[in-house]
């Protein structure tokens, strides 16, 4: 039997990624880890609890009472992300978090939170793992690393899609503004800012369909001599 392997899939806000990593997950039968999800629902408990991002010591309090796991839905068949107990999966994807999360996620202790709990998943090996750093950062010895971008034009139209069905009174203008303030704050933050890994392949999706993306990934996969079970 062929071992298993990590795949990374770091990439700019909406290019997809999560897309991917769930259909390589799928096709392989890996775990699929939303690497942004454990920020989001961080980024929640902070605002549920007025935790002060200023506050070095409320924040290292905070952060000893969270509790973050991955648990398959047997509805979906997908990972959903759980906080101190609680199915938060619907609740993070809301505005207000996305316009909080980078801000929480740069700041150096959550992220060194966040990075032991991934890297404690990734022990034993067999997932896809999606965000910022995880490439560069999380796990840098990953056998497979893929960088995912696109126009910001298709992707504030990805995102503006994705979020309409929960708040139909959004705008292209909010949705445009929130993806550019993550992008800056991601890419310049002082701990593990947003970056291709030197070995992470490019894969640009702005042209590609859901198929034609996985296809990309496949032939990627298939190059790669300790992979097993990838088919056509």
């Amino acid at each position: 039997m062929t071992d298993k392997i990590i795949i990374t899939i770091d990439g700019w806000s909406s290019c997809g990624k999560s897309t991917l990593a769930k259909q390589l997950a799928r096709k392989l039968g890996y775990l699929y880890i939303d690497s942004g999800a454990m920020y989001r629902a961080i980024t929640l408990y902070f605002l549920r609890n007025n935790i002060n991002t200023d506050d070095e010591k409320k924040i290292r309090e905070a952060l000893r009472n969270i509790s973050l796991e991955f648990k398959v839905s047997e509805h979906s068949g997908q990972s959903e992300i759980y906080l101190n107990g609680e199915n938060v999966e619907y609740i993070i994807r809301d505005l207000i978090i996305a316009e909080k999360v980078s801000e929480v996620a740069a700041l150096k202790d959550v992220r060194g939170f966040a990075v032991n709990v991934q890297q404690k998943i990734g022990e034993h090996k067999g997932i896809v793992m999606d965000g910022r750093d995880i490439g560069t950062t999380v796990f840098p010895d990953a056998e497979v690393k893929i960088f995912m971008v696109a126009d910001e034009a298709v992707r504030v139209e990805r995102r503006f899609r994705e979020m309409f069905d929960k708040n139909p009174n959004i705008t292209l203008d909010e949705v445009k503004a929130n993806i550019e303030m993550r992008d800056y704050i991601d890419s310049h933050r002082e701990v593990s800012p947003l970056r291709k890994a030197d070995d992470a392949v490019e894969l640009d999706n702005t042209n590609l369909s859901q198929k034609e993306q996985l296809d990309f990934a496949v032939r990627l996969l298939k190059k790669n001599k300790k992979i097993a079970g990838v088919g056509s």
